[in-house]
C-alpha cells in the first residue's frame, strides 16, 4: 500500500512522533524511507544574516547535524533511508520533494498554534494537503521507547 513514504523532520518533540509512526507503518508494508528535514528561510533570517554575518551557515550546520540523527535513528531500525536537507518554505517543499521521489504517504509532525501564529507562518499541513497527489499521515500519536521497541520488533 505505502511503497515510498517521506518523513519531514524536524527534530521536534511532534517531529519524532511523526518519523516513529511513519518507521511503523514502514515497517509494516516494507516502504522505502524518504527523510527530509527543511531549514525555514523568511525574509527576518535574511535580514539578520545582512547584519550578522553567517546566522544561515550556523543554522545549516544545526539542521545537518538534526538530519544525521534522524538518519541514524532510522538505521538503527534496521532502514535505508534516502535523506535530504532542503533551505525555504517547509511546505512548497515537503510537497516538491513528494512529487520528486513519487511518494504514496508524506508524514507530519504537528505543533499547535493560536491563530495569530497560523496566520503568520501558514499551514503547511493544510498547503500539502491540497498540493501532493499522496496520502497524508499528521503524526499525533505518542508512543513511549518501550512501546516503541516492541511495535518494531513486531
Amino acid at each position: 500500500m505505502y511503497e515510498r513514504i517521506v518523513l519531514a523532520y524536524d527534530g521536534t518533540r511532534e517531529g519524532l512522533i511523526a518519523l516513529r509512526e511513519g518507521a511503523l507503518l514502514a515497517r509494516r508494508f516494507g516502504s522505502k524511507i524518504f527523510l527530509l528535514s527543511v531549514l525555514p528561510q523568511s525574509e527576518g533570517v535574511r535580514l539578520a544574516e545582512s547584519v550578522a554575518g553567517d546566522l544561515i551557515g550556523q543554522q545549516m550546520t544545526g539542521y545537518k547535524e538534526l538530519l544525521a540523527r534522524g538518519v541514524a535513528v532510522l538505521k538503527d531500525l534496521g532502514f535505508d533511508p534516502v535523506a535530504r536537507l532542503a533551505v525555504g518554505e517547509p511546505a512548497p517543499l515537503i510537497g516538491d520533494f513528494a512529487k520528486e521521489v513519487k511518494a504514496d504517504l508524506v508524514v507530519l509532525g504537528h505543533r499547535r498554534q493560536n491563530l495569530l501564529q497560523r496566520w503568520w507562518s501558514g499551514s503547511t499541513g493544510s498547503y500539502i494537503s491540497d498540493h501532493v497527489a499522496c496520502s497524508v499521515l499528521i503524526g499525533r500519536n505518542p508512543i513511549s521507547d518501550e512501546a516503541f521497541a516492541q511495535e518494531m520488533k513486531g
